[in-house]
């Protein structure tokens, strides 16, 4: 192989390899686009689980507004706050006349959401110092919790909200179909 010829190989080289680049990086760009789309409907559905089981305990603990033994007065949706550096958004927090139940609602719990719990616990009464002499409850509401969280959170002194019962409500009109 003469020079003029290795050196026409090494630029046609370099030429193959550019477009190559190019190509990788709008294969690139399109894969990403396409992952961005799917990943926003993934989070839809996430997100209307999440939706699903906050209104359910929501509508659960305003007919039977107690954790445990403690009744609460209320139960207020989508409490979110801002201070200084300190920024948090409550599921749903119930309260009375000396105390505050904070109840994190989680399609499916996992022990990491313990931790956020703990987080928004600390920051509550640095967000609504109003509530400064309550006494502060948490919970961890869930469609379902694995035993080693339930047992976790229990041990961290919260309380654990789960969906339970027969109750099966029916509706009907009067003209029903029979076969």
């Amino acid at each position: 192989m003469t020079d003029d010829e290795l050196k026409a190989l090494v630029a046609s080289l370099a030429v193959a390899q550019k477009k190559t680049d190019e190509q990788i990086k709008r294969n690139d760009k399109m894969l990403t686009d396409k992952l961005d789309r799917m990943g926003i409907t993934l989070g839809n559905i996430g997100q209307n689980q999440g939706d699903v089981a906050e209104e359910f305990f929501f509508q659960s603990l305003i007919k039977d507004n107690h954790l445990g033994s403690i009744h609460f007065d209320d139960v207020v949706k989508n409490m979110e706050k801002h201070r200084g550096q300190i920024q948090e958004e409550y599921d749903l927090v119930m309260t009375n006349g000396d105390a505050i139940g904070i109840v994190e609602v989680k399609y499916k719990a996992h022990e990491n959401d313990l931790d956020k719990l703990d987080r928004k616990m600390r920051h509550f009464k640095k967000l609504f110092p109003i509530y400064q002499n309550y006494k502060q409850y948490g919970a961890i509401a869930s469609f379902h919790i694995n035993d080693d969280a339930k047992k976790e959170a229990l041990r961290r002194g919260y309380f654990v909200l789960q969906r339970s019962g027969d109750l099966v409500h029916t509706e009907s009109s009067e003209h029903l179909t029979v076969l």
